[in-house]
């Protein structure tokens, strides 16, 4: 059975960092895009960024969080992580942990594995 754990979710000030872990089970990943979706209080689930599993460790990124975040990945660990540098109040969101056997970013699917959210708060 697949498995995704996120943890490092938290309260912070804006301005602050957090790094989110998503732990992945069940499976060798190393094969695989994971990434990051959010959803804010009464908002839609939206993408936050992924990493591919090709040479390059290709990256994606929303635009919003582009220079603040970065996605990176311990294949070894099977663990994916979002370092999340001078966040903003707008941040504040649950954020879930994806897989996915395909570049799901470039098809424009959703990703297959999900996991069941950490939560981030980010207010003063």
């Amino acid at each position: 059975q697949v498995q995704l754990v996120e943890s490092g979710g938290g309260w912070v000030q804006p301005g602050g960092s957090l790094r989110l872990s998503c732990a992945a089970s069940g499976r060798t990943f190393s094969s695989y895009a994971m990434g990051w979706f959010r959803q804010a209080p009464g908002k839609e689930r939206e993408f936050v960024a992924a990493i591919i599993s090709d040479r390059r460790g290709t990256t994606y990124y929303v635009d919003s969080v582009k220079g603040r975040f970065t996605i990176s990945r311990d294949n070894a660990k099977n663990t994916v992580y979002l370092q999340m540098n001078s966040l903003k109040p707008e941040d504040t969101a649950v954020y879930y942990c994806n897989a996915d056997s395909s570049d799901y970013v470039r098809t424009g699917s959703l990703p297959a594995y999900w996991g069941q959210g950490t939560q981030v708060t980010v207010s003063s």
